[in-house]
């Protein structure tokens, strides 16, 4: 069996636009016919560039290779251009492209990704979602309401979520970290009150922030806001310093977690020794399924943690899952919830009650929708999600609207 042909579609979500403005997906054919699909979560170039990188990895490491031999075009592609070393944009490619793979070889077998990676440990899987407004919240004022959190997180946990996200604490700004606004701190606080009020100990509270913190400004804020005991403080500083992440993990009594926007084994090992104890990989950007399973197997090394990202597609998610239904020290799986999601994959794997049961079918266990991706394809020139240009506003308050780009 060899990997014969490459079809890349760039699909669009609707507005709001939970996930990003576009989802890249990848279909792989075989030889013998059997097709796989991925999802490569790369945001550092324009979709139409991302395409040609990708069609470039799968030409050169790829095409008329076994799809058995995952571990020689990882390591073809991570050595690529005399590299070695971690590449997001590369590995962002190869990821979805080695995703598609597995999905190959399960439906080759007849099995689920699962059971080529290790078998069953978790049968129901905890999910966790960001808190998105109900259709009676104004889009505008719902990022600034403790009030409105608060009633999108009871509504979560009537669900049967046991852990809601969220992140009221200013802009993720292109200008790197900076010390959080007094009315940032406040405005944090106050979130985290409203909604450990409405829910009790019902659910977990998952702080979010995007890496836009001094490691100072991150201390002062994750001091701020140990009374409501989150279960994490998410990439309080930016990813490309990992040493700062050890000074915010020994000065505040809340776990660290980072991920989404690292690469490899190499940076996750790094956080790692760094104090990080909840790591948080996109598959379709981490290094596909099999290096994150080698990421998982390092973090059980630190008595550590994995809680799979996703703020990409159903593809990606699905990927998620098989690796989460995999490993021992599992936390937490993120979850999207949207029509669009949903009916790309044609509602073939469910969240119930808060969990996801282990999908059973072959490959990832997904019916892709192809006519639907097809017919919502992506015609902007902007990036998946993109840093602001204006700084932290200490006059007049922030709003981080919830990474929505879509009118």
């Amino acid at each position: 069996m060899k990997l014969q042909d490459l079809d890349i579609i760039v699909t669009a979500p609707p507005a709001p636009g939970w996930g990003g403005r576009y989802w890249i997906l990848v279909k792989l054919t075989t030889d013998t016919g059997i097709t796989g699909w991925g999802e490569c979560y790369a945001a550092s170039v324009g979709p139409e560039a991302m395409t040609h990188v990708i069609r470039d990895v799968f030409e050169r490491y790829f095409q008329d290779e076994n799809p058995e031999n995952v571990e020689r075009m990882f390591r073809k592609t991570y050595s690529s251009g005399f590299t070695q070393r971690p590449d997001l944009t590369v590995m962002g490619a190869f990821s979805g492209l080695e995703i598609a793979c597995w999905d190959i070889l399960g439906k080759d077998r007849d099995r689920p990704v699962w059971v080529l990676i290790g078998g069953l440990m978790n049968a129901r899987i905890r999910a966790y979602s960001y808190l998105y407004p109900l259709p009676h919240h104004d889009m505008a004022s719902f990022w600034v309401s403790p009030e409105a959190a608060a009633e999108s997180a009871r509504d979560l946990v009537d669900r049967g979520y046991t852990a809601v996200k969220f992140d009221p604490a200013g802009p993720y700004t292109m200008r790197g970290g900076h010390m959080p606004a007094m009315s940032d701190i406040s405005m944090s606080v106050a979130f985290c009150k409203a909604i450990r009020d409405e829910v009790g100990d019902k659910a977990d509270l998952l702080f979010g922030t995007h890496g836009q913190f001094s490691t100072p400004g991150a201390i002062r804020l994750g001091q701020a806001i140990e009374p409501y005991l989150p279960l994490w403080f998410e990439e309080p500083v930016p990813p490309d310093n990992i040493a700062e992440f050890e000074k915010v993990a020994n000065a505040v009594r809340i776990p660290v977690a980072t991920g989404e926007r690292m690469t490899t084994r190499a940076e996750f090992a790094a956080a790692l020794r760094a104090g990080v104890r909840i790591l948080q990989p996109a598959l379709g950007r981490s290094g596909g399924i099999w290096e994150t399973r080698k990421i998982a197997a390092v973090a059980e090394t630190f008595n550590a943690e994995m809680a799979p990202h996703l703020y990409a597609g159903p593809v990606e998610w699905a990927a998620n899952i098989h690796l989460a239904a995999a490993i021992p020290n599992l936390l937490l799986l993120e979850t999207i919830e949207t029509p669009f999601h949903n009916d790309l994959i044609k509602g073939s794997i469910k969240i119930e009650s808060g969990f996801v049961p282990a999908p059973t079918a072959p490959g990832l266990g997904i019916d892709i929708d192809e006519s639907l991706a097809r017919a919502n394809p992506y015609q902007g020139r902007n990036l998946h999600l993109e840093m602001r240009d204006e700084p932290c506003d200490y006059q007049h308050g922030n709003a981080f609207q919830g990474g929505a780009p879509a009118k």
